[in-house]
């Protein structure tokens, strides 16, 4: 056998070897960023304070026509699941005037935390978001299971989400 052929061996086996690793490493090992957030209402915030249940984080904007389209959904996903554990939080862009924030969450009656990403010190943490939406899921351990950028397949969500509580 030839040294060339040797080497593609070896290099097969190497890589079919980190493919099974990958493979069998549970998914969602990156922890998620601790960062620190102010809601609409004034409350301080650190995202590991939500450690023990499963958490959807989603930046969002009230320009987005995406996340105004998904905002019912994760309202009445909220309502449904909150009391079983689920939080939600809603990352307001930094672009977005706080003011329609406020007016937008309050026309909706939206009933999970929103911030408004003052800085965009939150939007960095996660990987430098820029498009809206973009939502993780957030195990109750603290790994980031899930990103999507764009509107979510809801009843895949809802079902994952039940998986965790």
């Amino acid at each position: 056998m030839k040294t060339r052929d040797k080497l593609i061996g070896i290099f097969a086996l190497i890589l079919i070897g980190v493919l099974g690793l990958v493979w069998l490493l549970p998914a969602g090992l990156k922890q998620a960023p601790d960062v620190a957030l102010t809601t609409l209402d004034g409350r301080n915030l650190h995202l590991t304070e939500l450690r023990g249940r499963p958490v959807l984080v989603t930046f969002w904007a009230t320009t987005c026509p995406g996340c105004m389209k998904e905002m019912p959904h994760l309202i009445s996903l909220y309502r449904e699941l909150a009391p079983r554990g689920l939080e939600i939080v809603g990352i307001a862009m930094d672009y977005d005037p706080v003011d329609d924030v406020r007016a937008l969450v309050k026309a909706r009656q939206v009933p999970y935390l929103i911030a408004h990403d003052d800085g965009a010190h939150a939007a960095q943490a996660f990987g430098d978001v820029r498009l809206t939406p973009t939502t993780f899921l957030i195990a109750p351990d603290g790994r980031i299971l899930q990103q999507t950028i764009g509107e979510m397949d809801m009843p895949h969500l809802r079902a994952q989400v039940l998986s965790l509580l």
